[in-house]
């Protein structure tokens, strides 16, 4: 695109922008999640690939998710430190911390057993977090194949 036809799409741009500001159009709020959305976008995934990962014994990888999905809890807890009577922020930091670092030991170990263990235990405490929080029917489970068919969860030889 030659420079000055740049230029004039971007004063139009801008002139649309003003006029639309000087009409009392206020920019639209921003979007929040919610718990359910942040659960089902960040959490769900990052606890499926990290599962995927260590029954591939794709050691690498499955630190690389594991990290992922602390930042998840980290980022729902921040945004959502209390929902409805349930102090999440400290739910999680007093439920995952323990079974987070057992797995992360079982993968720096690069332990399959441990792992298959200790990802059973993280996953059962997912689920009495969802009991506690009065949303039992909401059931994770270790996974049984991958909604990722454009992923390979098998380590990659360097």
């Amino acid at each position: 695109m030659p420079k000055l036809a740049f230029f004039g799409f971007c004063a139009v741009a801008a002139a649309v922008t003003v006029g639309a500001l000087a009409q009392g159009n206020p920019p639209a709020p921003a979007y929040r999640p919610s718990l359910g959305d942040l659960m089902t976008m960040t959490v769900q995934p990052r606890h499926l690939k990290l599962g995927l990962a260590g029954q591939e014994k794709n050691w690498a990888y499955a630190a690389y998710e594991l990290h992922e999905l602390e930042e998840s809890f980290e980022h729902v807890a921040h945004d959502w430190p209390k929902w409805r009577q349930v102090e999440i922020a400290e739910t999680i930091k007093a439920t995952m911390e323990a079974p987070l670092e057992a797995v992360e030991q079982a993968i720096k170990a690069k332990d399959a057993a441990g792992f298959t263990q200790t990802y059973a235990r993280l996953t059962e405490t997912c689920n009495a977090c969802h009991q506690s929080a009065n949303v039992g029917m909401i059931v994770i489970q270790v996974p049984k194949s991958s909604p990722f068919s454009n992923q390979d969860f098998r380590a990659q030889k360097q």
